[in-house]
């Protein structure tokens, strides 16, 4: 059908989604390793309350497949999945694979450091961060090779704290 006013179309264009993954991890590079093994773009950021994984997909479920990789690789340890979309923020707690409870997202963002919700909100990005991981382009053998030297170097740390 055309348009008889004789007006140009006007392009509708979507706001982007912005997806985060609050793990209580305290390396980045294990991170960006287990999802680069699992085929999911992630940049991860070591903060004050852990790392953050910045979703570089944020296609449905794609964020979901991040959050549901993470616990289940690291069974017991909680993570929450921040996700805003359409101009709001949804926040759910992810356990062992599965999403738990979703928690208001001021709740979430209580206390935390401020680059998270920057993020979220796209007044600052991934790259505006020193020390981030991604995981794009990083192959099997890398991967396995970064968690190898993570577990080297938490191990060491143990022994010194010891």
């Amino acid at each position: 059908m055309s348009d008889t006013t004789g007006a140009a179309a006007v392009p509708v264009t979507e706001k982007p989604v912005r997806a985060v993954v609050v793990t209580q991890l305290g390396a980045a590079e294990p991170v960006a390793a287990m999802c680069a093994i699992a085929g999911l773009p992630v940049d991860a950021v070591l903060s004050g309350v852990g790392v953050l994984v910045w979703c570089r997909d944020t296609s449905e479920g794609a964020p979901e497949r991040v959050a549901a990789t993470l616990t289940r690789a690291t069974a017991g340890l909680p993570a929450v999945l921040l996700v805003h979309r359409d101009d709001r923020i949804v926040a759910h707690t992810w356990l062992d694979g599965a999403a738990g409870d979703e928690l208001a997202a001021g709740l979430a963002l209580d206390g935390a450091p401020e680059a998270l919700s920057n993020l979220l909100l796209g007044t600052e990005t991934v790259d505006d961060f020193p020390g981030v991981v991604t995981s794009v382009g990083v192959g099997r053998l890398k991967a396995m090779r970064m968690m190898a030297k993570a577990g080297r170097t938490a191990r060491r740390d143990r022994k010194k704290a010891q």
